[in-house]
């Protein structure tokens, strides 16, 4: 009797719901805790809009963006031509449509390899330490004390003046940020207890790097190339505006404002869209990797 009252006084709990125990993975949790954030949002759709004008760029606009026109140039905002048309009377839209695979492009393998060698060397550099730590910190550092930008030119200047060369540029200065980030985080897993416990288990020193403390590396390792391809962006804008990137008629938002520069008074639209094309998509991914490292780093995460 006293058992059955129990049972009837306390009823047995509801099992829970599968979907409630089932966890969420953290690559999971990192993008809802991104769509929740607002400015990581907004980021994330000024950069699906580049994405999509630039690989619907043929059928948006029925125009050339090489064909020149002398009798339709330097005209405004119109009907027919949405951003007006530039002093060879290209339409700018069309230009600028086109552009945006260029420069989304050129940051895309700039910061890939850039990534990839960087971080390569900074498991090396933070990993091994000792002689092989110090000359590789030494080489990054006497990269990093010239000018990024003048660097670039410099490499650019060897090379010759291309798309390739300015790209390969990008990459190379690139590299001692994804490096000094890689080591420094390194330096601090291999002395966790995970690593000491592989390592005394006779785990060899490669399968280490790679299936230990790379994936325990990586949440820094995508915040900085989700910056570091707007900055890609800047710097082919701005090494195409020196002429040392694209050449014509290659359309090149850089160089799209240097070919315009002289009619700024008598026609600001084709230096206007152009230049805001460029702060647009530079604005989307500061803004996806603000977001990304709030998700990512809880301790950086904005009150």
């Amino acid at each position: 009797m006293e058992t059955e009252t129990q049972l009837a006084t306390n009823p047995s709990p509801k099992r829970p719901d599968k979907k409630e125990n089932k966890a969420k993975s953290p690559w999971a949790t990192m993008i809802v805790q991104l769509i929740e954030n607002k400015l990581s949002l907004i980021g994330l759709i000024i950069i699906i809009c580049f994405l999509l004008l630039a690989l619907l760029a043929p059928y948006l606009t029925p125009y050339s963006f090489a064909e020149t026109n002398s009798a339709i140039r330097l005209l405004p905002p119109s009907g027919d031509h949405w951003f007006g048309t530039d002093d060879l009377g290209r339409d700018v839209f069309t230009r600028v449509a086109y552009g945006a695979r260029i420069s989304l492009l050129i940051g895309f393998f700039a910061v890939t390899g850039a990534m990839v060698v960087g971080t390569l060397l900074g498991l090396i550099a933070g990993f091994y330490g000792k002689w092989v730590d110090m000359l590789l910190s030494r080489v990054f550092d006497v990269m990093l004390a010239f000018p990024s930008i003048l660097l670039a030119i410099a490499i650019v200047a060897i090379l010759g003046p291309s798309l390739s060369n300015a790209m390969l540029a990008i990459a190379i200065i690139n590299v001692p940020i994804f490096a000094r980030l890689v080591r420094s985080k390194v330096i601090s897993l291999k002395q966790e207890e995970f690593v000491m416990a592989a390592r005394a288990q006779g785990m060899k020193n490669g399968r280490l790097l790679f299936h230990h403390i790379l994936p325990n590396s990586m949440a820094p390792i995508i915040v900085q190339a989700t910056l570091g391809f707007g900055v890609a962006i800047i710097e082919a804008a701005a090494l195409g505006f020196l002429g040392m990137g694209a050449s014509p008629p290659t359309p090149e938002w850089g160089k799209m404002l240097a070919d315009s520069r002289g009619y700024i008074q008598n026609a600001y639209w084709s230096v206007l869209f152009p230049g805001l094309s460029i702060m647009l998509v530079v604005l989307g991914f500061n803004m996806i990797g603000d977001g990304l490292r709030d998700a990512l780093d809880p301790k950086m995460k904005r009150k």
